[in-house]
């Protein structure tokens, strides 16, 4: 009969219909496994690098460089380099600000020597979450890079 299987020394009848029961519950959660994990890799591709400059009197005040992301939407910042190559000051600051819980505060603050340091800045090496607007600043303490431009680089991937 279809669905039995006999063993001809022992004269013996077996249903097989919980095996076959079994191997497509297995086929079915390997099918859902499967299905995770593409998303996964697909959402975790990122998305394409981001590249810019900005122009700032950068000695008179500090001045905007770049905002990652907006309010609201998560993202993992994965890396931001800055440019200080056409900078001359021996003390460049870089701050990041973001809202914490309805306002805006400094997160992150470092100085740099632009004749001692290498021109390019690693700022975020590493994934760092956000869910707001993350604002990058810079200021020089020499008037000489007031009207430079300070370029960027960063890469975001969507969470």
């Amino acid at each position: 009969m279809p669905g039995e299987f006999y063993v001809e020394d022992k004269k013996l009848k077996s249903d097989l219909t919980e095996i076959k029961n079994s191997v497509t519950q297995i086929q079915n959660n390997i099918s859902q496994v499967t299905n995770n994990v593409t998303t996964l890799v697909t959402k975790s591709e990122g998305m394409a690098p981001v590249t810019g400059s900005a122009t700032g009197d950068w000695q008179a005040a500090e001045s905007d460089v770049v905002n990652i992301g907006v309010h609201n939407t998560r993202y993992k910042v994965q890396s931001l380099l800055l440019s200080i190559h056409n900078l001359a000051g021996n003390i460049i600051t870089v701050r990041m600000y973001m809202t914490v819980n309805g306002n805006e505060r400094r997160v992150y603050e470092q100085s740099f020597d632009a004749s001692a340091d290498p021109p390019g800045l690693w700022i975020i090496n590493g994934t760092v979450g956000i869910h707001e607007a993350l604002r990058v600043t810079l200021q020089s303490n020499n008037a000489a890079d007031n009207g430079k431009t300070v370029d960027y680089d960063y890469m975001l991937e969507v969470m």
